[in-house]
């Protein structure tokens, strides 16, 4: 017997949208932030127990806030998914023949005929008309749905991946400041070359931006520190 695929079997980039955003920010946001706080403590001469305090101080500080921020953030577009659901349920039990013309004409202006466009609005609604409504009224899908804890894990977790490196390198590493501006940018532009492969776009790019705005941070930081700090004995 021969086997038939699915029509759709190939994978969307925009599938990966809901947890890729997250991440990629998470990664990004720790990497940079702790790589540069350190940065800004190196160049005032802070001592290495110093650096190790204030760069884990940073890192749950940092996971913590993100993770509440995406949390708060997801949930609040939850919230506004389920309003719009309750919102076109309630018209679709009290006004269904104009929920069912709203259908209709939503697929007469994607290209459909007006019997086809209505023999398809029908079947739909047949079969689930709030399903219909959210998917091709709303926009709303399964995949695509606010997953709030999700969001939040990812980008606690991510955040982690990226403050972690800048850490070890301050307490780790002889020349403190070469180290910290060496990982951090190769580590940039591993982020955005990643991101990039993921989300289907152009790597050089990405990389470069993340690289970029990762250069101006580290630089501002080392600038201040210098001029704050105290000097070394």
């Amino acid at each position: 017997m021969q086997t038939w695929q699915r029509a759709h079997s190939e994978p969307h980039y925009s599938s990966r949208n809901k947890w890729l955003r997250a991440a990629v920010l998470g990664a990004n946001d720790g990497l940079i932030s702790t790589a540069s706080l350190l940065m800004g403590m190196a160049a005032a001469n802070a001592s290495t127990q110093t650096l190790w305090l204030t760069g884990m101080a940073a890192l749950v500080a940092g996971a913590v806030s993100m993770a509440a921020g995406e949390y708060v953030s997801v949930s609040s577009q939850a919230d506004t998914e389920r309003a719009d659901l309750a919102k076109e349920s309630k018209e679709l039990l009290e006004h269904p023949q104009r929920e069912l013309t709203e259908l209709t004409d939503i697929y007469r202006s994607r290209g459909l005929d007006d019997d086809l466009a209505h023999q398809v609005a029908l079947a739909l609604t047949r079969h689930n008309a709030l399903q219909a409504h959210a998917r091709d009224e709303i926009g709303l899908t399964d995949e695509l749905a606010a997953n709030p804890f999700q969001a939040a894990y990812a980008s606690a977790i991510a955040f982690c991946a990226g403050a972690l490196p800048p850490v070890l390198v301050a307490v780790w590493a002889d020349n403190v400041k070469m180290g910290l501006a060496i990982m951090a940018l190769l580590g940039l532009a591993l982020l955005g070359a990643v991101s990039a492969k993921l989300g289907g776009a152009p790597v050089l790019p990405a990389m470069r931006r993340v690289m970029i705005w990762g250069v101006i941070a580290l630089t501002s930081t080392a600038a201040i520190g210098g001029l704050f700090g105290v000097q070394a004995a």
